[in-house]
């Protein structure tokens, strides 16, 4: 099984995460990695920390000469910003009795349920973890993944399909031009009249000292039919996904294909009616191998029974407006119990953009996780030769 824990603190020294149960031979490149860590720092709206961090990975484990081991690959990410809270984050040593604690919880954050769940009277030891600086890791997590993906013709994109109510149309777009579009926007949206629209929204939103969420959809092409497992429910792919994703700070709904729409309409609007070709390689839709069914629609995002189709997989994430706001909501302070205005601090108006990536990145976990699951083996090697018997077994069948 694929696994990875990341462990590390916003303003501490670094991120690190580390990643086991991954194949050997796979080529790994640090720039492939630190080109997604470049994507998940950008996007219009962003705060003044992307002004400081200039994330880059260091790989200290199971790569040797740019191929991995089979061993647990370890991934390190620097915090810059560590030099000015070494007083605060110093992992050692008596705490300082002019340290200024942490005590009033911030609405919409995990400050208050964290202290009282761990004991705590200072909620930076809670809110050091909670902070989205982590995902961080992720990204760099998700993009090795992508690494043996790639090996196989599967690709993954995110792009933002509502921001702050903004709804884009990507109608009739190609998947490889929504993605085109999307890496050449900003706000990462395909659709140029909702962007300049989104940008207003987060330009007003400023202004009035608020923040904005939205949605964003992230679509993974040539995945193929048959990953995850229709026969128990801790193995279903949808399930899976669904968590992973739910798990990304801020995310507050998950759909995959029509998702919640699918509740609100009749089943003849719904289900994808199935046909077979000879020759439906048809990459512009997104289909992976399955030996010549297809759907002539894809409501159901890629996954039925748990298990992915053949068409691409089409996953959703609703990210809550940032809570940190210029506009500050009641709190209660943890030591006098008296309420106060939260603090304002240093955050962004809108981080749906750079969001999206995170959750590309925990999408590409759980589509390699899947894929070593079915085809196995310890090696690239290996795992290409189950690949492709497997795929000859479809075009046989």
């Amino acid at each position: 099984m694929l696994d990875f824990k990341t462990a590390g603190e916003s303003h501490g020294p670094q991120l690190t995460a580390i990643l086991s149960g991954f194949p050997a031979g796979v080529l790994i490149d640090e720039e492939t990695v630190n080109l997604d860590l470049a994507r998940r720092q950008k996007g219009y709206g962003r705060g003044g920390r992307m002004k400081i961090e200039k994330d880059k990975v260091r790989l200290l484990s199971g790569v040797r000469f740019s191929r991995t081991l089979g061993s647990p690959i370890t991934l390190v990410i620097k915090n810059r910003d560590y030099e000015n809270w070494l007083d605060v984050m110093s992992p050692l040593g008596k705490e300082p009795e002019q340290s200024k604690k942490v005590t009033r919880p911030r609405p919409g954050h995990a400050d208050l349920a964290g202290a009282l769940k761990f004991a705590h009277k200072d909620a930076r030891n809670i809110l050091e973890r909670s902070s989205a600086r982590e995902t961080a890791a992720r990204v760099a997590v998700g993009a090795v993944c992508k690494c043996l993906l790639t090996e196989f013709s599967i690709e993954l994109f995110s792009h933002v399909v509502c921001l702050g109510g903004v709804e884009a149309d990507v109608s009739g777009l190609a998947f490889s031009e929504i993605k085109q579009k999307a890496e050449a926007s900003d706000v990462r949206c395909a659709d140029a009249k909702a962007a300049q629209k989104m940008k207003e929204k987060i330009d007003d939103a400023k202004k009035k000292g608020d923040t904005l969420g939205g949605i964003a959809e992230i679509v993974a092409t040539g995945v193929p039919v048959g990953l995850g497992n229709v026969m128990n429910w801790e193995e279903k792919l949808d399930g899976l996904l669904a968590q992973a994703v739910m798990s990304i700070p801020s995310v507050k709904g998950v759909e995959a294909g029509m998702g919640f729409q699918t509740g609100r309409v009749f089943g003849s609007e719904v289900h994808d009616a199935i046909s077979y070709s000879d020759d439906v390689k048809k990459l512009e839709k997104g289909r992976g191998p399955s030996g010549g069914f297809y759907h002539e629609t894809n409501n159901a995002g890629g996954i039925e029974g748990g298990m992915t189709n053949g068409e691409a997989v089409i996953v959703r994430a609703a990210f809550k407006p940032i809570p940190t706001m210029m506009k500050p909501k009641l709190s209660v302070d943890l030591e006098t119990k008296e309420p106060f205005e939260a603090s304002k601090e240093r955050s962004d108006v809108c981080a749906v953009p750079a969001a999206g990536v995170v959750a590309e990145a925990m999408t590409a976990f759980v589509l390699t996780n899947a894929f070593i699951a079915k085809f196995g083996g310890d090696s690239l090697e290996e795992i290409r030769r189950n690949y492709n018997s497997y795929v000859q077994y479809l075009e046989d069948y």
